[in-house]
């Protein structure tokens, strides 16, 4: 088995040490040896498992280690991710067993993934890297979903969507089929995007309209 660690300790890093332990009830595959948090002290225990420090002390572990990042914002954890240099860490990509895909073949998923229990995932579909699916999330053919798009419980994206870097789509959106959404984009709780969208804006309603734009800095 493997040593693993968990980067954040809030709710969601919570539901991923869950989602190891299933994976390891099918398949025994992770050591877990505790979280990770900038924003706890050392030495904290959260559901059983320590706070081992901060980025700092992660940039200092001796030892192999694989690492989950669990923090659904894309901003924050692109900047922890570029904060993280030492060569001890990987960075799996963590499925749920539960989860379907259509066709392995024709579906290819990067590096640091977390993919959620009941998520489906049909065929000739791209997720690159740091991709959050989080629960019964769907996803559609000749969808290309970019590095750090987060999408949150019961997201449906239909078929030849594009996601660029960073987006943010909040529960129960939807996106119909042949639409481009914008790096950096956050798509609010419920919204149905039939436009697409620019990148570093916030939309929302149905139709899922920009309300505002930002910077992703």
């Amino acid at each position: 088995m493997k040593d693993i660690a968990i980067f954040g300790v809030g709710g969601f890093g919570r539901e991923v040490l869950a989602l190891i332990k299933d994976i390891n009830k099918t398949n025994p595959t992770w050591n877990i040896v505790g979280f990770f948090d900038d924003g706890y002290e050392k030495g904290e225990i959260f559901n059983g498992y320590l706070n081992l420090g901060k980025v700092e002390d992660l940039n200092k572990w001796e030892t192999p280690v694989s690492l989950a990042v669990a923090i659904g914002n894309p901003v924050i954890k692109k900047k922890v991710i570029d904060n993280i240099h030492n060569p001890q860490v990987d960075y799996p990509t963590l499925i749920h067993p539960s989860v379907w895909i259509g066709d392995n073949e024709f579906v290819k998923i990067g590096k640091g993934g977390i993919i959620c229990a009941g998520v489906m995932i049909t065929t000739n579909v791209v997720v690159k890297d740091f991709v959050i699916l989080n629960l019964q999330c769907t996803v559609g053919h000749d969808t290309v979903i970019n590095d750090y798009a987060a999408f949150m419980p019961t997201v449906n994206i239909s078929g030849e969507v594009v996601v660029g870097e960073g987006v943010y789509v909040g529960t129960g959106a939807k996106i119909i089929n042949q639409l481009e959404i914008g790096e950096y984009t956050v798509v609010g709780a419920g919204a149905v995007v039939t436009k697409s969208l620019p990148s570093n804006c916030t939309a929302v309603g149905v139709p899922a309209k920009p309300i505002k734009y930002h910077s992703n800095k």
